[in-house]
C-alpha cells in the first residue's frame, strides 16, 4: 500500500492505528497546528490591542494598525508589530476586508517636500442642531491644510463662503503662519475666476504675493485629495460628539478641539515614522515664494457678445457690471 500510493510505512500503520481506535473518521483532514505556541501573542496584549480599537474608534480617530502600535508604545510601552495587530483585529472580527475598494497601490501620489510650499483649501457643510435635537440650518467650514505635513491650518464656520471670506481666512492664515509658496484649490468662483476670463480678490492677493496659484483639473477631486480627506475625518469626529453644537460659536469651538487634536496627538498615516502633523511641520526648513511666475498666464482674455443696448456685462469683484463699448444697435424699420 505505501508503495501504491507513494507514502511512507509508519505513515500506513499510524493511519491503521487511528482506523481501530475512530473508524472511518480517521481519514479524515486534521488541523496541522501545533500544540503549543510559545511564540503567541498573550492574550492581555490582545485585550490591550483590541480595547485601543474601540477607544480610538469611538472618537472617531485613526484606529489602524500603525496608530494601535503608536499608542502600545507611548502609552503602555510594548512594542507590538504592525502584522501582528492586523492579524489580531482580524482575527478578532474587528476588520473587514473590502475587496471593492481601489488598491492603494494603484494611485500616483504626489506631496510637497517641504512646509509651506503648498497650501491646499477647500469647505464643506455640517449641519447645526436646534435646542430640541432636531436637524437646524446649514452652514460651512472652510480649511486650509499644509500638503506636505497635513497640517491643519485654518478651519473656521461661516454662514457661507464668499470670495470676500476666502480671502480673510487666507490673511489669517498667512499671519499666523508666513505666506506659502503656492496654493491648490479646485475651480470654484470663490477661489479662481480665471473661467470667467478674470481674476478675483484672492487671485489679486496671491499674484500681489507673488504666490503661485494652481487648480484642479474639472472632474478630478483626487488633486485636492488631500483636503478632502480632511474634511472627511473632520465631519466623522464632529457627528460623533455626544453634545452637537447649535450656533456657529459651538461649532467653531468644536473645529479648535479638533484641530488641537488632529495635529498634536493623531497620528498620520502617510507621514515618515507615522508622526503627528505638527511634528512634521515644526521638524522641517519652511518654503517661501520664488516670485516665479512662468506657470502664471499673461491678463487674460476672454470674449463676450455686445447686447443690442451697446453694452457687455461681466462680473467684477462679485458684482455684476455692464459696461458700454459701442452705440446701440438702431430698430429696424417696421
Amino acid at each position: 500500500m505505501a508503495r501504491t500510493y507513494g507514502v511512507s510505512q509508519s505513515w500506513i500503520s499510524r493511519l491503521m492505528t487511528r482506523y481501530r481506535d475512530e473508524g472511518l473518521a480517521a481519514f479524515k483532514p486534521r488541523s496541522r497546528r501545533p500544540l503549543t505556541s510559545p511564540a503567541a501573542t498573550d492574550a492581555a496584549v490582545a485585550d490591550l490591542v483590541l480595547g485601543l480599537r474601540k477607544e480610538l474608534a469611538e472618537q472617531v480617530l485613526d484606529a489602524g494598525a500603525e496608530s494601535i502600535g503608536r499608542h502600545l508604545t507611548h502609552r503602555h510601552q510594548l512594542t507590538v508589530s504592525r502584522a501582528t495587530i492586523h492579524r489580531i483585529l482580524v482575527r478578532s472580527g474587528a476588520v473587514v476586508p473590502d475587496p471593492s475598494k481601489r488598491p492603494r497601490s494603484s494611485y500616483i501620489p504626489f506631496e510637497a517636500a517641504m512646509p509651506k510650499e503648498c497650501w491646499q483649501s477647500d469647505f464643506t457643510h455640517s449641519r447645526l442642531t436646534r435646542p430640541d435635537g432636531t436637524p437646524g440650518w446649514d452652514v460651512k467650514v472652510i480649511s486650509w491644510l499644509d500638503d506636505g505635513t497635513r497640517y491643519a491650518l485654518h478651519a473656521s464656520a461661516q454662514a457661507r463662503i464668499t470670495t470676500p471670506i476666502v480671502l480673510v481666512t487666507f490673511r489669517e492664515t498667512a499671519g499666523q503662519h508666513g505666506i506659502p509658496a503656492t496654493t491648490l484649490t479646485d475651480n470654484g468662483m470663490v477661489y479662481t475666476a480665471r473661467h470667467s476670463g478674470g481674476r478675483n480678490h484672492l487671485e489679486h492677493e496671491l499674484r500681489r504675493l507673488d504666490i503661485i496659484q494652481k487648480n484642479s483639473m474639472p472632474n478630478h477631486p483626487t488633486t485636492c485629495g488631500k483636503v478632502e480627506r480632511f474634511q472627511q475625518t473632520l465631519k466623522k469626529w464632529l457627528q460623533a460628539q455626544p453634545v452637537q453644537p447649535t450656533t456657529i460659536a459651538e461649532l467653531q469651538d468644536l473645529l479648535d478641539a479638533f484641530a488641537e487634536t488632529y495635529n498634536q496627538n493623531r497620528p498620520h498615516r502617510s507621514l515618515p515614522n507615522r508622526a503627528t502633523p505638527a511634528t512634521a511641520y515644526n521638524a522641517r526648513p519652511k518654503a517661501t515664494p520664488t516670485g516665479d511666475r512662468s506657470t502664471d498666464s499673461h491678463d487674460r482674455v476672454r470674449h463676450d457678445t455686445v447686447s443690442i443696448a451697446g453694452n457687455v456685462t461681466l462680473r467684477v469683484a462679485g458684482r455684476i457690471r455692464h459696461i458700454g463699448v459701442a452705440e446701440p444697435t438702431p430698430e429696424p424699420a417696421s
